[in-house]
């Protein structure tokens, strides 16, 4: 992983996004079970276990979010 990455996996879980958080996304509870894994600089995922269904996800880190923690004003 590259420093930029890093870096950004670290705001990310400044946000939120960090092992044992419970956080909504795309309309369905999550209880996340792991830190964010960066793919790209504008691709992220993260595990989680989906409340409703028990059932093991993972789940892209929307891009406004990883566009923030990257610090794109515009994302804002």
């Amino acid at each position: 992983m590259t420093k930029k990455q890093t870096s950004l996996c670290e705001r990310l879980k400044q946000l939120g996004f960090k092992q044992e958080n419970q956080m909504r996304l795309y309309g369905e509870e999550f209880e996340l079970l792991g830190d964010p894994l960066v793919v790209r600089d504008d691709l992220v995922f993260v595990d989680a276990i989906e409340k409703k269904s028990g059932q093991r996800r993972r789940v892209r880190i929307p891009l406004s979010m990883v566009s923030m923690a990257n610090g794109d004003r515009r994302a804002a």
